[in-house]
């Protein structure tokens, strides 16, 4: 059998031509797509504007009232009232003296002052102040002759000054013995008993007589 096929009809041929311009095609939609920009999608919502119907609040304007001043005070008026001068007036005034030249006037004497001072009252600062007989100097032998240091204090290391007070008698005992400042220990106790058995003391002295004195002493504890 005889093919009836042309040789114009024959694309064997072209077969070259057609795969250049698939290529140039391919090439050409690969180019497009990678030079395509795509932009997000936005929405856009309009904006109703309502109007706003609530009525507008009116402040009143309050009046505010100025309280009139006080009226000024009256005026005083000072009154003079004239008095006749008809009040007779005694000028005559009589002096009876029944001194003369000759008659001699005694000096004047100023009433004494009481110099008597109660007994009672208990002085701070005399004119002459209370002594220990024999002085400061045996007054601190006999405090450190006759106090006992106390267990205690020296188990637990105290010392220190305990201070006392004690008033002086007209007759130079001691009485109401008080301790000021303590330190404990047993110290303030002692030095409460040596002061109760000192001598009696040379009294202090107000005007020239023996008073109450009030006195301080110091009583001093070292452990050595």
């Amino acid at each position: 059998m005889e093919s009836r096929k042309t040789p114009k009809a024959d694309l064997e041929s072209k077969k070259a031509i057609f795969f250049e311009i698939g290529l140039v095609l391919a090439l050409a939609l690969v180019l497009f797509s990678f030079n395509y920009k795509s932009y997000e999608k936005r929405t856009f919502t309009l904006i109703q504007q309502k109007a706003d119907n609530t009525p507008e609040e009116i402040v009143p304007i309050t009046e505010q009232k100025v309280k009139p001043p006080p009226p000024p005070p009256p005026k005083t008026v000072t009154q003079i009232k004239i008095v006749n001068n008809d009040v007779k007036v005694n000028d005559n005034i009589d002096i009876d003296v029944d001194a003369n030249m000759n008659t001699k006037v005694a000096d004047y004497v100023p009433p004494q002052e009481d110099e008597s001072v109660p007994e009672q009252h208990i002085f701070v600062v005399v004119e002459k102040m209370p002594s220990f007989p024999g002085g400061m100097g045996a007054l601190m032998k006999f405090l450190a002759t006759h106090i006992h240091y106390p267990e205690l204090a020296k188990e637990s290391g105290i010392q220190g000054r305990v201070f006392i007070n004690f008033v002086v008698e007209p007759d130079g005992r001691i009485d109401h013995v008080k301790v000021l400042r303590g330190i404990g220990g047993g110290c303030d106790e002692e030095a409460v008993r040596v002061v109760k058995s000192m001598p009696k003391w040379i009294p202090g002295r107000q005007r020239g007589k023996a008073v109450r004195v009030s006195f301080n002493l110091p009583v001093k504890f070292t452990l050595e």
